[in-house]
């Protein structure tokens, strides 16, 4: 407070063999600490910085691959990292979706329309199958989305669950199964815990 003495409080004298806690050294000047810590913007050998860049990015490039097929967690891109993620991965490999058979029907589609003038009947017939396969898979991933998220909110807190983790089963869902990244880790039907 201001305007009050303070009454000097004695310091116990430390024993002769104790030593006071320290650095051992001197604190460095200013100037000197800015010199150590400036490092130039461009290096001095740019063809060496550059290989040394591209090395550690194929390195990382690398690990990434490898943990997509392994499922190691460390290395996986942000968008899959994470219990939830894994989670909803595991759930979506377990079932079997309308969606996965979509994409081969789509592509009998396409090669039915190569034919529209020979078959017309065939082409109309695929085209409205095409549809109502789309249809039935949207649905049958809605689905999926609404029990895949009752199943996170009883297993994770609220807080944990990141946005948009529907959308990536759904996603998810639309992919064979061998060509889904990262690779499936359970088999079908193995929900889980």
């Amino acid at each position: 407070m201001i305007g009050r003495k303070r009454t000097p409080v004695e310091e116990p004298e430390p024993a002769a063999d104790e030593q006071p806690a320290g650095k051992g050294r001197p604190t460095p000047k200013r100037r000197e600490a800015e010199m150590r810590n400036r490092r130039p913007l461009v290096p001095d050998d740019r063809k060496e910085a550059k290989r040394r860049q591209r090395e550690q990015r194929n390195e990382m490039w690398r690990k990434q691959r490898e943990a997509m097929i392994t499922g190691e967690e460390r290395y996986l891109p942000i968008r899959d990292k994470g219990r939830v993620r894994r989670y909803a991965r595991d759930y979506v490999d377990a079932r079997f979706s309308v969606a996965e058979i979509f994409m081969p029907v789509a592509l009998l589609m396409i090669i039915a329309m190569l034919f529209v003038g020979t078959f017309p009947e065939l082409a109309n017939i695929v085209v409205l199958g095409t549809y109502a396969l789309l249809l039935l898979s949207i649905l049958d991933g809605v689905v999926m989305v609404q029990l895949l998220k009752r199943r996170l909110r009883r297993t994770f807190d609220e807080s944990e669950i990141p946005k948009w983790t529907g959308l990536y089963a759904f996603t998810r869902a639309f992919y064979f199964r061998r060509m889904r990244q990262p690779r499936p880790q359970v088999k079908r039907g193995q929900y889980p815990a």
